[in-house]
């Protein structure tokens, strides 16, 4: 009985303590954010001169920067017409992809002809967004920093990480939703 009153007095002590939050075993200074915010935007620098580069040299074509952080200029232009996609329009557009200089990484006849319900399914949004520029009938050439195309994971397959592309697109034809 005696053990019982000393178990009991024991457990009330001990439960009506407050809980002490515990310090975690491992902190963290925030270091490896801030350098690998300063990794990107270097990384992000380089491509966007290795870009500027390749526009000033070429004399021939006239490019636009978009908001979005990439450049593009005009294959072929459709003045007459102001329709573009918008979202849960249906595309029909076909694309390649090169490396900045033009060495093709996929061809058109690779990647074959797409259909793309606009920012309802998965494209790269440097595309995504280049296709909110186009109308029926246009092919425009896009110069994409890595940030905009496969970024840092690339595609698994023939494009690595951080790799910035250039992509050769014509817009078909659009079906409003």
């Amino acid at each position: 009985m005696k053990n019982l009153i000393i178990l009991l007095l024991l457990l009330t002590t001990i439960s009506c303590q407050k809980p002490e939050p515990r310090s975690p075993i491992v902190k963290r200074s925030g270091q490896f954010l801030k350098k690998s915010s300063i990794r990107n935007k270097a990384i992000q620098a380089k491509q966007e001169e290795k870009i500027m580069e390749i526009i000033e040299k070429d004399s021939i074509n006239i490019y636009h920067t978009s908001s979005n952080g990439f450049w593009y200029t005009y294959q072929e232009k459709n003045n007459k017409d102001t329709l573009t996609p918008d979202f849960g329009d249906i595309v029909y557009f076909k694309y390649d992809i090169s490396t900045l200089e033009g060495k093709p990484i996929y061809t058109q006849k690779e990647i074959g002809n797409q259909r793309y319900k606009m920012d309802k399914e998965d494209l790269i949004s440097g595309l995504r967004l280049g296709l909110k520029l186009m109308k029926e009938g246009e092919t425009i050439t896009f110069y994409f920093p890595s940030s905009v195309a496969y970024d840092y994971y690339g595609d698994e397959n023939k494009i690595g990480h951080y790799t910035p592309i250039r992509s050769t697109v014509t817009l078909d034809s659009i079906k409003i939703n």
